[in-house]
């Protein structure tokens, strides 16, 4: 049994009674890194001088100490697009090959605050610009539960180094369903704040609107452990939300009598596999055991989200990558006579396909001309979209669906047919959109490939979120099951 098998609760107290050093948890992270990160590669950089140096500092405090931070101990996985001090952070792309940062990201900060140790930084797409992780500049991440597949993405690295054993939990980024979508190829429990809930300052922007830094973990205690250390209001963060955290462990008390479950039938209609329906209808049983009703609704506009999502996440990438040019910090060409050329092709060798990609159909929709038919009109349904979340939970607490349409895919096999690939996140796309919460708890297999449900709720309710999936949790077996390496 690995040591990652143990709660963070239980781990703390194995720790307060010294029957555990943190050393002895460093050890076992980056023990299990060197058996099957060769084969998994969700990591691309370690930091591990640093690590065991400060686990041995948290070890000599323990005797001294009357409370341990709440995450004391706990090795971590770091997305590659959050910024750590003088530990390499490259966003998976080549332009940033070279990009030691001078400080570190406020969910950094909050991690060390809670004396967390941080194991290395993981694999990623691209800019967080895919659904496979096979749009990393460095290398393709796979999935544990079948080498041959994706481990979701763009937190592929993320959900991987987790579902592998590697660290007990790590920090992910959700544009459009980064943090969910993998979680769910990879049979882990992984949540997207409301938007503002966590600080962005220090994430390096892929679409400064929908961006939010989330935790993946074992279980969905770890997971409300987690989120109670990184929330909160940040003043170097403009839209980091002024609300009071609540104690999210709290929230877990295994009760949902009475509560209130929306099922849109657009989550259980053309494209999504008949696994995914039949899981999730099982889901919705064990929670009418619990105590819960459930009624089918309508999002009328989430056939939108794609299209709307991809105009406005690319339309600020085009103004967020603007940054990388050469000039300041990572890559520059060798091949430049002048400025314009310097530019050019620095940004055409640095860049991977799909960040062109985008980077062209954002400055496409906000050129002069095509921005108030593109641009415009998809700000205007993305309030639609928000508007009938809005509408369903005046009745209801919760949203159920699942979390992606079909079990994860072979490596290679999407790579070819954006659209195809795009398609993948249409689940979880519309909750980026109207900015509120939701987790990916797993809910089944199929063919041996894990299957999660998806829990959505109100702006800032994530006590509810975190109640549901921790009642679905408790009475099922499905977050038990683990890769076989």
């Amino acid at each position: 049994m690995s040591l990652f098998d143990h709660k963070i609760s239980e781990l703390k107290e194995l720790l307060h009674k010294k029957e555990l050093s943190v050393s002895d948890l460093v050890d076992e992270s980056y023990k299990r890194i060197n058996e099957v990160d060769g084969k998994v590669q969700a990591f691309l950089a370690l930091d591990e001088e640093k690590a065991r140096a400060y686990a041995k500092e948290l070890d000599e405090a323990v005797g001294e100490k009357d409370e341990l931070g709440l995450l004391f101990g706990m090795p971590i996985g770091v997305k590659d697009n959050i910024v750590t001090k003088d530990l390499r952070t490259t966003a998976s792309s080549k332009i940033l090959q070279n990009f030691d940062p001078i400080y570190d990201a406020t969910v950094v900060n909050r991690l060390r605050d809670a004396e967390a140790v941080t194991i290395g930084k993981l694999n990623m797409d691209e800019f967080a610009m895919g659904s496979s992780t096979e749009n990393s500049g460095f290398k393709a991440t796979k999935n544990p539960w079948n080498l041959n597949t994706v481990p979701g993405g763009s937190s592929g690295g993320s959900a991987a180094s987790v579902a592998a054993g590697e660290v007990p939990f790590s920090l992910g980024s959700d544009t459009g369903g980064s943090i969910r979508q993998p979680a769910s190829f990879c049979g882990v429990v992984g949540l997207k704040p409301t938007y503002g809930r966590v600080s962005r300052y220090g994430l390096i922007a892929f679409a400064s609107s929908l961006d939010q830094i989330g935790p993946i973990t074992r279980n969905v205690e770890d997971n409300a452990y987690v989120l109670q250390a990184i929330a909160g209001v940040d003043q170097m963060d403009a839209t980091s939300a002024n609300v009071d955290v609540p104690g999210f462990l709290s929230s877990l008390t295994g009760d949902i009598k009475g509560l209130k479950i929306a099922v849109p039938k657009e989550y259980l209609g053309e494209g999504v596999g008949e696994e995914a329906k039949e899981s999730v209808l099982q889901a919705l049983k064990v929670l009418e055991g619990l105590g819960a009703t459930w009624e089918e609704v309508s999002l009328p506009h989430s056939k939108y989200a794609l299209a709307t999502y991809y105009l406005l996440s690319s339309s600020e990438a085009s103004a967020n990558l603007a940054r990388f040019d050469g000039i300041r910090y990572g890559y520059r060409t060798d091949n430049a006579d002048n400025l314009i050329d310097l530019y050019k092709n620095t940004r055409s060798e640095g860049f991977g396909d799909e960040v062109k990609r985008r980077i062209m159909l954002g400055t496409f929709a906000l050129s002069s001309g095509y921005y108030d038919a593109y641009y415009k009109k998809a700000q205007k349904v993305r309030t639609l979209i928000k508007k009938d979340f809005e509408d369903v939970f005046e009745k209801y607490d919760v949203i159920v669906g699942p979390t992606t349409p079909t079990p994860a895919f072979n490596i290679g096999e999407k790579t070819s047919d954006p659209l195809t690939m795009y398609a993948n996140d249409i689940l979880t796309i519309p909750v980026n959109l109207a900015g509120v919460p939701g987790i990916s708890v797993p809910c089944g297999f199929a063919n041996g490939l894990p299957l999660g449900l998806q829990i959505i709720g109100k702006h800032f309710d994530e006590g509810t979120v975190y109640r549901v999936a921790h009642a679905f949790e408790q009475a099922t077996d499905h977050h038990k099951a683990k890769p076989e390496l």
